[in-house]
């Protein structure tokens, strides 16, 4: 089975607690606090692997998390870090956030390995927080959690050359000529429902790799059939033959095929009609292919046709010299529909973003205020609050952020709830 999207759920692992403990050793009276750190969380990693060419094992696993870090030790020693959880993909690999649609990466370069989910941060011992004023500190804090969200994972097959066209008009069968693929070849329509791809070589040597893309019908860029699916795997091809039957076959017409392919083409959102594109004029031996040849090039006198016929390895020469001249001088193509990224750039879209604040204030009516915001959602997670001294830090840490005076100035009053995180706490000086 061919799949080439699919959801899933990824969890970084957790970052390890730190630990409050003391040096106890012989001799020594005052050891003071010896609580190591807790390890770091393990990431969540895509790694390219050439052997794979879909994505079905990430149709049946669909959550992936790493492994968290261990708890501090005594003596100062740190907690083992998380095992990052390394997930297999084929090349060509897309990986989007699903809920804001970035690009998290972009895997086409074999062996590459990208980061999904960062693991949490560790949380740190007791030994750190010591002072002047306290040498024996009874804080410690917890280790943050790891990223955790929803991703889309794309594939869109690595091709140099692209075969598009109406289905049924020969693309198949011109892939299997040119190259060693094996596709599946039939008399009926949509015979090709995934891509299959081929090494072509050029008799002076050169080669390119050809993707042989399921047929397009009217409305595929607006997602009529399969339409979505089959473009979205062009995206990479820097060059595109377009086939067309002037056979004729099932009373179809090579003129109004041309334009209505084209026009899908236009309104995908990749810009594809920005890539040169190859003509061919295939099953030339059928009786109506001069006339309808004919017509063709009056409609479209500035398109250069090749004559072919595939079937019988006719013609096909001329075609494969065209294209590898072609990807000589065609650059390759960004994948992200933004001017204001460099066509030269590589790897992840990179965009602009203010400064989150640190914390936002909701005024839920009834004396009842609501505290978010990452930064503070964050802090609050690594704090423990087992103990007076846990909330007392907890306090300073909360003031020194200026939490305390923003809420006065937004009408908190003293006996009013505030609430971090689904936790209640009454507010005070």
């Amino acid at each position: 089975m061919f799949v080439d999207r699919v959801k899933v759920h990824v969890k970084a692992g957790k970052g390890g607690d730190g630990i409050v403990a003391f040096r106890r050793e012989k001799y020594v009276a005052f050891g003071g606090p010896s609580g190591g750190d807790g390890g770091d969380g393990g990431n969540v990693v895509f790694m390219v692997d050439e052997g794979k060419t879909t994505l079905l094992d990430l149709r049946y696993n669909q959550k992936i998390c790493a492994e968290a870090g261990g708890k501090g030790k005594p003596k100062k020693m740190h907690g083992a870090r998380g095992a990052d959880c390394v997930v297999k993909v084929p090349l060509g690999t897309l990986v989007k956030d699903l809920k804001t649609g970035r690009i998290i990466a972009d895997l086409t370069r074999k062996g590459q390995k990208e980061i999904i989910a960062r693991g949490g941060k560790k949380g740190r011992g007791n030994f750190h927080f010591r002072s002047s004023k306290n040498t024996a500190p009874q804080y410690s804090e917890l280790g943050a959690p790891g990223e955790e969200f929803d991703i889309q994972v794309e594939l869109k097959v690595l091709a140099d050359v692209g075969l598009v066209g109406f289905p049924s008009v020969g693309k198949s069968t011109l892939l299997s000529v040119v190259s060693k693929a094996k596709p599946e070849i039939a008399e009926y329509h949509f015979t090709t429902i995934a891509p299959n791809l081929g090494m072509v070589q050029v008799p002076d040597g050169r080669s390119f790799v050809m993707a042989d893309l399921p047929g397009l019908i009217e409305g595929a860029s607006e997602g009529k059939g399969l339409g979505h699916q089959f473009l979205r795997h062009i995206e990479r091809c820097r060059v595109i033959i377009h086939v067309v039957d002037m056979g004729s076959n099932d009373g179809r017409d090579p003129v109004e095929d041309y334009r209505i392919i084209n026009e899908e083409l236009s309104s995908y959102e990749y810009r594809l009609m920005e890539r040169p594109q190859i003509v061919l004029a295939n099953k030339m031996d059928l009786e109506p292919a001069q006339e309808n040849l004919k017509r063709f090039k009056e409609a479209y006198p500035d398109v250069e046709v090749f004559e072919t016929t595939t079937i019988i390895a006719e013609g096909l020469d001329p075609v494969l010299y065209r294209a590898a001249d072609l990807l000589e001088t065609t650059p390759q193509f960004p994948l992200f529909n933004d001017e204001e990224v460099d066509a030269n750039a590589e790897g992840v879209l990179y965009k602009f973003e203010p400064e989150k604040p640190a914390f936002e204030i909701q005024n839920m009516g009834n004396g009842e205020w609501h505290l978010v915001g990452e930064e503070l959602e964050r802090s609050f997670k690594m704090s423990k609050l087992d103990n007076e001294e846990d909330f007392m830090r907890f306090a300073r840490k909360m003031r020194k952020m200026g939490i305390d005076q923003a809420l006065r100035d937004a009408g908190c009053q003293d006996g009013d709830t505030v609430v971090i995180c689904n936790i209640e706490f009454e507010f005070m000086e």
